[in-house]
């Protein structure tokens, strides 16, 4: 429902691969676009090389069309106005797929600059990378970090937020899911208290607990990337969690504003109303 006294502004997401938008700013995308801003969702890569059980695609369909389609679906539910390719190929976990397309290894001025002319023409108020870890170490992530920060020099975008995690808040939400899931014995638990960002460095605590709903729908949308041969991946896990439990671990996102002090904003456009001032 639409609110008729906010002023609206731009918030474009972007993201690495399609399904990565459910998982750290899909509640604060759905929050936007219900209380009236223009939400627009930019993806790298196809997400060509992600992981995908034998017999989940039809036949003659590519890993990239399938996933296309799980990220229309989620845009849908979020309230997303336009979505936006920049064409670029999945690098895979450890960069080395994707071939000379492949996001991991392009010019990042390059890069930028396809996300700036979109910056531009949507005269965006607000840009979300990832923090400079890329979260997890994601070679594709650390990218959006890079080519996001340069994509709003060019554009004079006023604001840009790193979507993040605290660190230790994470590590708990971990061991919450490994009450009600086995996790495959590659998954190493541990490394998320070495990921994302310290809760020090957190700028924007905000609360997405009435979206939680639609979170949850936008991550089973990727039903793709649910399973794989060896079994359930991490996405199955979280939409198993029973509803009271996924709304207390997903019912905050998380930000960072280098440059503004930290704390606990409520608001992703709290710079933008006050003139820019931190």
């Amino acid at each position: 429902m639409r609110d008729h006294g906010v002023v609206p502004f731009t918030l474009v997401a972007f993201h690495a691969h399609p399904d990565d938008e459910a998982l750290l700013t899909a509640g604060t995308m759905a929050r936007a676009a219900t209380e009236g801003h223009r939400v627009v969702l930019a993806v790298a890569t196809d997400g060509g090389s992600g992981l995908v059980g034998s017999g989940v695609l039809d036949a003659g369909e590519s890993l990239a069309d399938r996933r296309l389609g799980e990220l229309r679906r989620s845009a849908t539910v979020l309230g997303c106005s336009r979505i936006e390719m920049l064409g670029y190929a999945d690098s895979g976990l450890d960069g080395t797929e994707g071939g000379p397309e492949a996001f991991a290894r392009a010019d990042v001025d390059e890069a930028a600059g396809r996300l700036a002319k979109l910056l531009v023409e949507e005269q965006a108020h607000v840009l979300t990378v990832y923090d400079p870890a890329g979260g997890y170490g994601h070679p594709d992530h650390v990218q959006v970090h890079r080519v996001g920060t340069r994509a709003v020099e060019l554009a004079g975008t006023p604001v840009v937020l790193e979507a993040t995690v605290p660190r230790d808040l994470i590590a708990r939400a971990v061991k919450a899911v490994g009450t009600v899931y086995r996790f495959p014995p590659e998954f190493d638990p541990t490394s998320f208290e070495r990921a994302f960002s310290p809760g020090a460095d957190i700028t924007h605590r905000v609360d997405v607990r009435r979206y939680a709903v639609r979170k949850r729908v936008a991550m089973a949308a990727h039903a793709s990337q649910a399973t794989a041969d060896g079994g359930d991946r991490t996405l199955a896990a979280f939409g198993r969690l029973p509803m009271p439990v996924f709304r207390e671990v997903f019912g905050h996102e998380w930000f960072v504003e280098r440059g503004r002090s930290a704390g606990r904003l409520d608001d992703v456009f709290a710079t933008v109303r006050d003139g820019g001032r931190r």
